[in-house]
């Protein structure tokens, strides 16, 4: 949990470089700010929207957001599997970054493991688009009321401001999505 302390200090001083408060941020955030200053005091359940909405809000890229690193690369990235950035953000939901050493991204690939949960996924929305393809498994896009089910080779394209969310079915989903910034 020493990361997630890392991550809550790192967003604690870009805010105070910004000389922003903690309700402004929360403003900006459109989240209450009771929320805000728990993510800034431990870290812990920060939604992966509101990461992104951070890292805007903060000017800096989300990798370095929750790394510390800059990204450095301007003509190509190339990520070995399973060596790309891990972001624990959700229990049962892990995911790597696969661009996280590129500058000026306009989309954030992400790989995500999905662990079977009986509960619904929480909604989010966020700006952008975003791509859903799935890889392995079979996984369920819950978006905007309604249940898509995805298995493998199956892909989606979307408005992500709509409320959705993904889970597994029957066992470990994983998928790729590509969410632009």
């Amino acid at each position: 949990m020493e990361e997630l302390r890392q991550v809550a200090a790192r967003i604690r001083e870009l805010r105070d470089i910004c000389g922003f408060s903690a309700s402004e941020v929360a403003e900006k955030l459109e989240i209450p700010e009771a929320d805000y200053i728990r993510y800034e005091a431990d870290g812990n359940d920060i939604p992966i929207n509101v990461l992104f909405r951070l890292a805007a809000v903060l000017g800096v890229d989300l990798n370095e957001l929750l790394t510390g690193r800059a990204p450095h690369l301007e003509s190509y990235c190339l990520v070995k599997r399973g060596k790309g950035l891990n972001i624990d953000r959700y229990p049962g939901y892990m995911y790597q970054s696969l661009a996280y050493t590129y500058k000026h991204r306009v989309m954030e690939p992400l790989l995500v493991t999905v662990e079977p949960d009986e509960q619904e996924a929480a909604p989010v929305s966020h700006g952008g688009q975003e791509f859903n393809i799935c890889l392995e498994g079979t996984m369920e896009l819950l978006f905007d009321g309604k249940t898509i089910r995805l298995e493998e080779g199956d892909s989606v394209y979307f408005n992500p401001s709509r409320p959705h969310g993904q889970r597994a079915v029957g066992g470990r989903a994983r998928f790729l999505t590509v969410i632009t910034l």
